[in-house]
This record gives structure tokens, C-alpha cells and sequence, in this order.
């Protein structure tokens, strides 16, 4: 249980904050993109929101799975939805939650680039020592698991099966009350 003691549980306050900040960076490179793809869960999100900050309209997704379990990564990552428009001379955005191992994001980035003439830059929230790939912009590094706002109920229930409980334990109840959610907000997340 060591290995899960320790999360990172951003507000949406907090990620909003995140995302203005990088918007600014963004504007400041002169990169307006045409087109900004998210990297499909974790990026949905995060790319609406700098799809709004960034006044671009024009979003599209590409399905990335790396992960069978909280911190049980598959043997490699795969792509499960490939790009539905084609992208050939813009400006990409690509956008995820975080550059955790840096290998969902090396094959988006692979993937895309087989298209002619794309210039394509990498933003996520958050970003891992361990990551392969440097985004060309985040907003923090961390080592620790990161539960975000819009995917509490999942890893709440993840993190109830990993602790080997079936009903709400003791760890589980302190992990979401850190991330401001009610004892009874937490008992119908886990519910089955």
C-alpha cells in the first residue's frame, strides 16, 4: 500500500489555474494551433479547456491505452482509436494530463507525424521525472500518482480493490476526503 500513499489531488481550481497559466505560454511561443488533439481519456479535459483559452475550435481525439489497472501499465501502449480527419500541413496541439511514462504520448506523436508537413507541440498538466518524452509545455513535475477531478469514481474504486477491501476502508476514505470529497460522496462513488 506504500506505493499509493502518496497522491497528488488537484482541484479543478487548481487545475483551471494550470491550464490559464500554460495558455499564456502557448500565446507567448506564437504557436496558434488549427487543430488540438486530445489524447483520449486523460487529455478530453484538459484539451476543452485550451481549446477555450486558447480560442481554437477545431478539436479531435486519438485513443491512447497504456494502463489495465491504477499503476499497472500494459506491456506497451496502444493505439484503441486512431485520427478520424487528416491532419497534413497544421499546426497540432496534443494534449494529455500528464507525461507520466512519456510512451502514449511518443506513439500519438509517432502516429501524427506520419502525416506531410505537421508541426506538432506537446502540453500536458503534469509531468514525470521518468517520462520519456518532455512536453513542450506542463505546469509541474511530480513523482506521485495524480487523481484528477474528472476521474474520481474510477480510481476511487481502483483503489478500493487494490487496498483488498469491499467495502470503504480507513485509506481509501483519508485519499478522497484529501481531494475534498464528502464521506458520502466517496460511498457512492465505490458503491457496485
Amino acid at each position: 500500500m506504500a506505493e499509493y500513499a502518496q497522491f497528488e489531488m488537484p482541484t479543478w481550481k487548481q487545475i483551471h489555474k494550470m491550464l490559464i497559466k500554460q495558455s499564456k505560454k502557448i500565446l507567448s511561443d506564437h504557436f496558434i494551433p488549427n487543430i488540438i488533439i486530445a489524447v483520449t481519456r486523460g487529455g478530453w479535459i484538459p484539451a476543452r479547456l485550451l481549446s477555450d483559452l486558447l480560442e481554437v475550435h477545431n478539436i479531435t481525439t486519438i485513443g491512447i491505452k497504456s494502463y489495465s489497472n491504477i499503476a499497472t501499465k500494459m506491456n506497451q501502449p496502444i493505439i484503441n482509436q486512431k485520427l478520424k480527419i487528416l491532419i497534413s500541413g497544421k499546426k497540432i496541439l496534443l494534449v494529455d494530463d500528464v507525461a507520466d511514462s512519456g510512451e502514449s504520448l511518443q506513439l500519438a506523436k509517432k502516429h501524427i507525424l506520419k502525416q506531410n508537413n505537421v508541426e506538432l507541440k506537446i502540453a500536458t498538466i503534469y509531468k514525470k521525472n521518468k517520462s520519456k518524452i518532455d512536453p513542450d509545455y506542463y505546469e509541474k513535475t511530480i513523482k506521485n500518482w495524480i487523481i484528477f477531478p474528472w476521474e474520481i469514481k474510477e480510481t476511487s474504486r481502483k483503489l478500493l480493490e487494490k487496498n483488498e477491501g469491499a467495502k470503504l476502508n480507513k485509506f481509501t476514505e483519508l485519499k478522497l476526503k484529501e481531494a475534498y470529497i464528502t464521506k458520502e460522496l466517496a460511498k457512492y462513488f465505490l458503491k457496485k
